[in-house]
């Protein structure tokens, strides 16, 4: 099994699902939305770190390596609460 492979199933144990269109993997119930690039560049065990992480409350965690800008956390949101 490649890494990449061992990342998505880490993410599908937790409840993650992929959203193709924005290249993300998404948990609904815990809030938190992981870019692809962000699992390219970090281990399974920061990884598996960030998804232990507690929720931040009502807001969505967006789990990416450069900030997204606030246009964009909008617009993930949106599309998210959908």
């Amino acid at each position: 099994m490649t890494e990449l492979m061992e990342k998505e199933q880490l993410l599908k144990k937790a409840g993650y699902s992929y959203e193709p269109d924005r290249e993300v993997y998404v948990n609904r119930k815990t809030r938190k939305v992981f870019s692809v690039d962000y699992l390219e560049d970090h281990d399974t065990k920061e990884i598996a770190s960030k998804i232990e992480e507690a929720a931040r409350g009502a807001k969505w965690t967006f789990i990416f390596n450069a900030k997204p800008s606030d246009s964009v956390k909008r617009e993930l949101a949106k599309m998210l609460d959908a």
